[in-house]
């Protein structure tokens, strides 16, 4: 089937998207959902606009919605993004969270699409050792839970620190993978990507509960020599595009930790903003 898949840049959604593609299904899309709110009831916010250059690595096309991030209205502005679309189906990476498993499964009965989750009721550990020994390179860039402290901000997931989320689940019940809102990810490499992502520049916003690790300069690196730079913070334009930025997200709202005029880019690969909040279909 063509799918597409619901995108975060996590390691959630990067997983979930290559076990559709293993499956023998065509991922045709990433699919973006960017919140006007800081928080959304069924997307992540934290760095939601790094996803395209994700999307760039992994050479899939990268599709940008804007959200109310209000509740039951952005299922509204995904369902509209996705009836735009050429698709079977839809990825998503859920693996416990039946509010958003329940309403994705509504949407796609709407739109007559199949709904696929390979991750749906997998062991979180087992699930976040299988990611690591495949290759991933993910780091942590939100968390929300006890013993999730500002340490792990930006902190690389390896299994040293697969090890010291498991003692947390069994202290406090935090989730391994993060499934019930602990934390948020980033992926910035995989054996199956094209191109790799460095972090140069990142904030670290911390309110002694919880807090975010928001990359500001993020370098697209494929192979040898670089390919292109793309900065995300400010107003400004990319400093130094190695390769033509093909479209600027709009201008959304600020919020903790990004940027008012802010722009995602994606280089060189196919980049489409496909909607914005509350458009018909």
């Amino acid at each position: 089937m063509r799918l597409a898949s619901l995108f975060s840049g996590g390691k959630d959604s990067t997983y979930a998207t290559r076990l559709a593609t293993l499956q023998g299904h065509e991922v045709a899309h990433l699919v973006t959902m960017e919140s006007r709110r800081e928080d959304s009831w069924m997307f992540h916010t934290v760095n939601s606009h790094l996803a395209p250059l994700v999307a760039e690595a992994y050479s899939i096309e990268s599709v940008v919605a804007e959200t109310r991030g209000e509740k039951e209205a952005e299922l509204e502005d995904l369902k509209a993004a996705l009836y735009r679309l050429e698709i079977d189906g839809v990825v998503t990476g859920t693996i416990a969270t039946t509010y958003q498993r329940s309403r994705v499964d509504g949407i796609c009965r709407d739109l007559g699409l199949e709904h696929i989750s390979p991750l749906w009721g997998r062991d979180t550990q087992g699930l976040l050792l299988e990611m690591l020994s495949g290759g991933m390179v993910i780091i942590v860039t939100a968390v929300a839970a006890m013993g999730l402290d500002e340490s792990w901000l930006g902190r690389v997931l390896d299994p040293e620190a697969a090890e010291a989320l498991r003692d947390l689940n069994e202290r406090f019940g935090v989730d391994v993978c993060g499934e019930g809102g602990e934390m948020e990810t980033l992926v910035l490499d995989a054996p199956w990507f094209r191109s790799r992502l460095e972090v140069l520049e990142a904030r670290r916003l911390w309110d002694g509960v919880r807090g975010s690790y928001v990359g500001s300069y993020i370098k697209v690196k494929r192979g040898n020599p670089e390919q292109g730079f793309g900065e995300v913070s400010g107003d400004r334009p990319p400093n130094n595009l190695g390769r033509k930025a093909l479209r600027a997200y709009p201008q959304s709202p600020l919020r903790s930790g990004k940027p008012a005029a802010k722009a995602a880019y994606a280089f060189g690969g196919p980049y489409t903003v496909l909607c914005r909040a509350g458009e018909s279909r």
